[in-house]
């Protein structure tokens, strides 16, 4: 049965992985799956939150306050522990002399990492998951960046498509565990910040 679903999980990383590749995704998937740790990047999002911790009034520093034990938690939890529980090869890695997948299109690094889950796909879908708690209006945009940002794990080499469906599990799971906290904390103190849409 194991077999069974590898050989699925591998039919599909090659399709995603050399069909569908081309010259644009070649230029863009790369920077895409870089996206959180380029200089643009870095910025956008120190940016973001500093917008909301003084333009979001009490609403905005709620979200900047739950992102940080949300991000922690996707990210330890798949990086951490998962992975290290799992130890399944990246399809990129080569174990003695070999690589795991043949005939892979890398187009970045492979990384030392473990390949189950994504971490990439845990902390975007957390993220996706969370910020529409309180911003209604940027589901359908936060999510369909989650799936492109997964898509490129698969489109560059470096992860199956299970690992990336397995890390946006977790991250939609983890951001459920904070918000429900969050609503349990609030509703002892004091009254939801949820408000209008923006």
């Amino acid at each position: 049965m194991i077999e069974f679903f590898y050989s699925i999980d591998k039919t599909l990383f090659y399709f995603c992985n050399q069909t569908l590749s081309n010259p644009v995704f070649d230029f863009i998937m790369p920077a895409i799956t870089d996206w959180n740790q380029s200089l643009v990047g870095i910025s956008l999002s120190i940016l973001l939150i500093i917008l909301l911790v003084l333009k979001g009034g009490k609403k905005g520093k709620v979200v900047v306050a739950l992102l940080i034990p949300l991000i922690f938690l996707s990210d330890q939890v798949s990086s951490n522990l998962i992975k290290s529980l799992v130890a399944r090869p990246r399809p990129c890695h080569i174990i003695n002399g070999v690589r795991v997948l043949d005939n892979i299109h890398l187009l970045v690094p492979c990384g030392a990492g473990y390949s189950f889950p994504s971490s990439h796909a845990a902390n975007n879908f957390a993220f996706a998951t969370l910020i529409p708690y309180f911003y209604p209006r940027l589901k359908w945009f936060l999510f369909s960046y989650a799936c492109l940002m997964g898509f490129s794990r698969i489109s560059v080499g470096v992860h199956y498509p299970s690992d990336v469906i397995g890390g946006a599990l977790l991250g939609v799971l983890c951001a459920i565990f904070i918000i429900v906290v969050y609503k349990f904390f609030n509703n002892l103190f004091s009254a939801d910040v949820k408000g209008k849409e923006i």
